[in-house]
């Protein structure tokens, strides 16, 4: 069975509160969703809202032209006579959606119209758009509650326009309060008495029931289903692509066509465009949902991969990772050690498990990359002197001027010293920091997540940990930075980096065994 996609992250997802995208972003996304991840159709923007949005629209149909895609690229619009239409239109869009009612409540409260009005107000914006060489599907929202309160009009709405110049008829549970049994039930008598039209489904998130009511209107023969990237959407948001891609392959084996490689790519750049963090336990996207915490798990994975089962990382384009804690076993701490191509004797095994184990007793927050580290402090090896000391640094900020650093590192012995300036203190170090390094010839890594955590209720003096994420010869690795300061934080986890790195330059030249 094929299922369409309609990913509607640039208009529902954009009305996440808090969630705002520039021009520039939508039209990146935009970009990303139709073109790496291949999803069949994008909803992008509601008629009206704004002059950004115009603005946004506008580039996004201008690139879609250009690409043959602008049939692809779809507008929400209102039952409004030609406004919504001129200002789609306007905008270079092709592709209406237009919002009409699905229940008898919102019709009667809101519009405070008769069925027969509001099927001829419909009517004549579908002759309207067809004189524009527009394209028509209709949104019949609140049609969840239509279905359990005023089944009659919703077969009426239906019944009247299943002739009329419309491509597609969207479902959506606009308010989330379906489970998966009415979903089926009621997607099943549409689809049962229209079997010649082509439904789309809209699940909404409120009682966490959005992907399982997916599951439901596909398996009832639904043949369009509406996501968003990371679930983004008003109130609990709406049902999150990552997800609705495993379920329909994996457990309905339905093909979207979508590129499952980019999802997570894709997932990190929305983060970084809305602002909104991806649970670190959201399926498929979170940052831990491929970490085994168990020994027992890292065990039986060594012996039979016993504890995989069909969301592998590797479609997605992510690693399988071992967390290192008090329930850590050997197998554990052997499969991180692999990462870096350390092999220790079972006797120097056990010791550096157990110094693991007992840092994960005192809550410390241990990671693969602290493991060299462990090591060194466990068995005393060459390994336990840093080669690379950030030895001094003078960091200013006065206002009206850019901060500036002046820094004193030492390799091997050596001395280096540079001053830069940025645009924040760090970013001033780093500056600094990179000029030395580029004339030593020296590679560098590039910062790809910066992360700060601060107490619940902290006060000034609480002591801050700033995590950075790098990426080293497309190599990815975390390091971490106590300290009252932030800055101070991020320049410890700094110097764990640049040590790390030159123990992974080192272990090109020759295998690292202890």
């Amino acid at each position: 069975m094929r299922v369409e996609i309609m990913d509607t992250t640039l208009r529902d997802g954009e009305q996440t509160q808090g969630v705002s995208y520039s021009p520039l972003e939508k039209l990146h996304i935009a970009k990303l969703l139709l073109k790496d991840l291949r999803v069949d159709r994008i909803e992008v923007a509601s008629a009206r809202v704004s002059s950004g949005e115009f603005e946004a629209l506008s580039k996004i149909t201008e690139w879609a032209r250009h690409n043959n895609l602008h049939r692809k690229v779809e507008v929400l619009g209102f039952v409004d006579g030609d406004i919504s239409l001129n200002w789609i239109n306007d905008a270079g869009g092709k592709v209406v959606n237009l919002l009409c009612k699905g229940s008898l409540r919102h019709l009667e409260k809101q519009l405070r119209k008769t069925p027969d009005q509001h099927v001829n107000d419909i009517r004549d914006i579908i002759k309207k758009a067809e004189a524009l060489d527009m394209q028509v599907n209709i949104y019949l929202e609140d049609w969840s509650n239509g279905m359990i309160h005023s089944q009659e009009y919703v077969f009426y709405m239906l019944d009247a326009l299943k002739d009329d110049n419309i491509q597609r008829y969207m479902l959506p549970d606009t308010l989330g309060i379906l489970n998966q049994e009415q979903t089926y039930e009621f997607c099943k008598l549409i689809i049962d008495r229209y079997p010649n039209l082509h439904f789309d489904f809209h699940a909404h998130n409120d009682y966490d029931l959005a992907v399982a009511n997916v599951f439901s209107a596909v398996k009832a023969g639904i043949t369009g289903i509406h996501t968003t990237i990371n679930g983004l959407g008003e109130r609990a948001g709406n049902a999150p692509l990552s997800s609705v891609i495993g379920i329909l392959k994996d457990q309905l084996h339905a093909d979207t066509g979508i590129n499952e490689f980019e999802i997570t790519k894709v997932s990190k750049i929305v983060e970084t465009c809305s602002g909104i963090r991806i649970p670190v336990n959201k399926p498929v996207i979170g940052e831990n949902v491929y970490t085994q915490t168990s020994g027992v798990h890292a065990d039986g994975d060594s012996k039979d991969n016993l504890y995989y089962n069909n969301l592998m990382p590797e479609r997605f384009g992510r690693k399988r990772k071992y967390a290192l804690g008090k329930q850590s076993g050997k197998a554990t701490v052997r499969k991180n050690l692999e990462e870096f191509g350390l092999f220790l004797s079972p006797e120097s095994l056990s010791k550096v498990t157990e110094r693991v184990i007992e840092l994960g007793d005192k809550k410390e927050n241990v990671t693969a990359e602290d493991l060299p580290f462990i090591i060194a402090d466990v068995l005393g090896g060459d390994q336990s002197n840093y080669k690379i000391f950030i030895k001094n640094y003078s960091l200013s900020l006065s206002f009206g001027l850019k901060p500036s650093a002046n820094i004193q590192i030492e390799i091997d012995g050596q001395l280096y010293q540079e001053t830069s300036s940025g645009d924040g203190q760090y970013d001033a170090f780093m500056k600094a920091l990179r000029t030395i390094y580029d004339k030593l010839g020296k590679e560098y890594p590039s910062l790809t997540d910066y992360e700060v955590t601060i107490p619940p209720g902290g006060a000034t003096d609480a002591l801050v940990e700033t995590i950075i994420t790098w990426d080293y010869k497309g190599k990815e690795f975390k390091t971490k930075g106590l300290d009252a300061d932030q800055t101070e934080s991020a320049i410890k986890a700094t110097e764990k980096m640049l040590n790390i790195i030159e123990g992974l330059n080192e272990k090109e030249l020759r295998p690292s065994v202890v």
